[in-house]
């Protein structure tokens, strides 16, 4: 079986996910053909080269339905004999993206693929596509949906964690993203947004809050108390799937939970072939690829399964990875993967993550591989695991091994 290779990976600075964000004139399709003609022009590539381009959305409606990755070929410099699939695994797409890249090549279907991912939050509004999942009642009465805040504090409480230790989190993350930047680490893989003059738009992450600490973070109220607790509440049908519990502990808020942004993110994938037809060098090996359903109340906890299937996929210990990147959805979900694997925080999210730079959902995945990339380049690491929990009950991780 053929080994499949990053050669490549940039992303866009996030912009805020609202009108007044930076990004908010730059559509979807814009952003991602930008993305893929600057991962086609850092690597010197004719328009012609990649075989497929596979690319995560998680709302795919409007401007950012009708396989937007079909159109995101059209309006770049690719070779319009280039097609296009679009993904949508949620918060995993972009991961999706890139390991359905692997696949392909690892089978043999193919030696070369663009993948990766876009969100544009401040123009598609999260959840207005609809969702069977959440309105459907033969769906919603069976499994216990409740909105991924109320799972994010149903985590909180049935594994102890506290308001102060979610909060500590938060902080931790937006430190460690504003040293990441003042140390240049980012420097190597985002691409300037310009507009049709050249103008640069935004070349940084614009979501970061430096200056954030646990008294500011004190002051905030719980995002979901309300809808968990006023009655008929979601709480409520949490408590039926976990009868064990008093109740749940509202510990999230807009300080500790991702925040909501505009990017995309694009992955050069391919075989060690495609690499010495283009005089490419490999950057790493995608080592084993996961997917893994979970509970779908509880809901955010995919990550610990998909990581245990990952692992044992290729033959691995949670000791035998270096460094990880757990998207930090929500606080919890970090402080849950930390917890079932008794990992050094220090080695999880080194250079901050969602919560500080925000989480582009359908780019996420392709962007925070990006990132452990290059900081497994940076320190001299060998190993590196990216994972994502999903909405509805999902989980992702994929395992990479420097070249």
């Amino acid at each position: 079986m053929p080994d499949a290779f990053v050669y490549d990976a940039l992303r866009s600075p996030r912009g805020r996910g609202r009108p007044d964000g930076a990004l908010h004139e730059v559509t979807a399709v814009r952003l991602s053909a930008l993305m893929l003609d600057a991962i086609c022009s850092r690597n010197g590539l004719p328009p012609d080269a990649v075989e497929d381009v596979i690319w995560g959305n998680a709302t795919q409606v409007g401007e950012q339905g009708g396989c937007l990755a079909r159109t995101a070929v059209l309006a770049s410099g690719l070779d319009e004999r280039v097609p296009g699939l679009s993904v949508n695994r949620f918060c995993a797409s972009g991961l999706e993206a890139v390991n359905l890249a692997a696949a392909q090549v690892r089978g043999g279907a193919g030696e070369g693929f663009i993948a990766g991912g876009v969100e544009m939050m401040s123009r598609v509004a999260m959840g207005s596509d609809g969702a069977a999942v959440a309105v459907d009642p033969s769906v919603t009465f069976r499994h216990g949906f409740v909105p991924q805040g109320i799972a994010a504090d149903l985590i909180a409480s049935l594994h102890g964690f506290s308001r102060a230790d979610c909060d500590a989190v938060a902080v931790e993350s937006q430190a460690r993203a504003a040293r990441a930047w003042a140390a240049g680490r980012f420097s190597r893989s985002v691409v300037p947004v310009t507009d049709l003059n050249g103008l640069t738009i935004l070349d940084h992450d614009e979501h970061l809050r430096p200056e954030t600490d646990i008294q500011a973070l004190a002051a905030l109220a719980p995002s979901f108390r309300d809808i968990g607790e006023t009655l008929p509440g979601f709480d409520a049908v949490a408590l039926m799937k976990y009868p064990a519990l008093e109740r749940i502990e509202h510990v999230h808020h807009a300080g500790n939970s991702s925040g909501i942004v505009d990017g995309a993110a694009a992955v050069l994938v391919g075989s060690r072939a495609f690499g010495a037809r283009f005089g490419l060098q490999p950057r790493a090996r995608i080592v084993a690829t996961s997917r893994v359903g979970s509970e779908p109340t509880v809901m955010l906890t995919g990550p610990v399964p998909a990581t245990e299937r990952v692992l044992a996929a290729a033959g691995m210990q949670i000791s035998d990875i270096d460094l990880f990147e757990v998207n930090e959805a929500f606080a919890a979900v970090v402080l849950r993967f930390r917890q079932a694997f008794g990992v050094d925080p220090a080695r999880v999210n080194p250079n901050g993550g969602a919560i500080a730079m925000g989480h582009p959902l359908g780019a996420t995945g392709a962007m925070i591989l990006g990132t452990l990339l290059d900081e497994m380049e940076r320190t001299g690491a060998a190993t590196g695991l990216v994972t994502l929990c999903v909405a509805s009950g999902m989980g992702a991780a994929t395992v990479l091994e420097r070249v």
